[in-house]
């Protein structure tokens, strides 16, 4: 993992230049902020390093960071703590990102981690939303990029009920 002190951040990049920026937000997930609506450092995590689907150099820096963040409080954390790893990796592997070699390792490491995380947290209330993101997070660290792609749509439970309608109807 790219420590959060290091001179590398200025040479990566996300979507509004340079990622100097980063370490600072990630910084701040290690005291479990929620992430609806505006709520930074969320916001602009997602606005740089997940923009429209497209990923950065930096975005490969930053998940190990998150994933760390989440493995350290599993239990308190809201669902984007899993999102935004399993929609990197997801926007990774459609765009065939490549990701800087420094930083391959520890990446991969840190998605591999995610399924042990999400069964740490067995014990909390599920929302909806926060299944899906977990069950995303464990499909996309296994390589399971539609499929993970494919339960991020199905975050609220209307859209859940409407495909369980549509495999009914076939």
């Amino acid at each position: 993992m790219l420590s959060l002190q290091s001179p590398r951040w200025n040479e990566l990049q996300h979507a509004y230049g340079r990622a100097g920026d980063i370490p600072a937000l990630l910084l701040q997930l290690r005291e479990c902020p929620e992430s609806s609506g505006r709520n930074e450092p969320w916001f602009t995590l997602w606005s740089a390093l997940a923009h429209q689907g497209d990923v950065y150099s930096a975005s490969f820096a930053a998940v190990p960071h998150v994933i760390a963040s989440l493995a350290s409080a599993p239990t308190l954390v809201d669902e984007s703590y899993f999102q935004f790893p399993a929609w990197v990796e997801i926007c990774r592997a459609r765009s065939a990102k490549e990701i800087p070699d420094d930083l391959k390792e520890g990446y991969f490491a840190a998605l591999g981690r995610l399924p042990e995380i999400v069964a740490k947290t067995a014990t909390r209330p599920w929302t909806p939303e926060y299944a899906a993101c977990a069950l995303a997070a464990i499909s996309a660290a296994k390589g399971h990029h539609a499929l993970a792609e494919a339960i991020l749509e199905m975050t609220s439970p209307n859209m859940a009920l409407e495909v369980v309608d549509w495999f009914a109807e076939r």
